[in-house]
């Protein structure tokens, strides 16, 4: 599977994947909390200053950015619509807040790094007879497919863009479904044979 962890080394890379993970719940948490216009605009502007900081490790994002761009501005002008313009405006920074700090931690991060996290944030639960193994291994696996599903999508358009010269768009769903139900299909049987029954 391709990965969109990113091999150009910024200052973010050096942080721990334990004190990014803090971090994002705290301030993901806060911007939920926030009512107000103003500490919402700053926070915006704070995670895009992170994501820009974080210069060419942010190359495999940038079409995710634009999508982004477009759904804030979708849910924006939704909310304008039926006359309540500042409750579309806290909806749309609050989801590029999310977003930036989830695409930071994303290419900075590896997914390694990640599962120890879970995995020692899980280990108490065997207190309660769960078994944080397969619990983290099935997080890793969806963080691991969620980041398939966009490089699979990426290079899907760009081939389609070759052949046509314009975006696939729903095009690609039919082709993007099948390799996504092949490689679940893969995964599923190299596990059981790994694991059994």
């Amino acid at each position: 599977m391709g990965s969109l962890y990113s091999q150009h080394i910024t200052w973010l890379h050096h942080w721990s994947a334990g004190i990014k993970l803090w971090c994002i719940a705290c301030i993901g948490s806060g911007i939920f909390w926030v009512d107000g216009l103003g500490p919402l605009v700053i926070t915006a502007l704070f995670c895009m200053g992170l994501l820009c900081s974080l210069g060419q490790a942010m190359r495999a994002m940038r079409g995710l950015l634009t999508s982004l761009g477009l759904a804030a501005l979708l849910i924006a002008g939704f909310h304008a619509l039926w006359g309540q313009w500042e409750v579309g405006v806290t909806s749309a920074l609050r989801l590029a807040c999310a977003a930036c700090l989830g695409m930071a931690l994303t290419v900075t991060t590896r997914s390694s790094d990640l599962i120890d996290v879970l995995e020692q944030v899980l280990r108490p639960a065997q207190w309660l007879g769960l078994h944080p193994e397969r619990i983290s291994l099935q997080l890793a696996l969806m963080l691991r497919f969620a980041e398939h599903f966009f490089v699979q999508w990426h290079k899907l358009d760009q081939t389609y863009r070759l052949r046509t010269g314009q975006s696939g768009g729903r095009h690609l769903l039919a082709p993007l479904i099948v390799q996504l139900l092949q490689t679940s299909r893969r995964v599923a049987d190299a596990l059981f044979l790994r694991l059994g029954p």
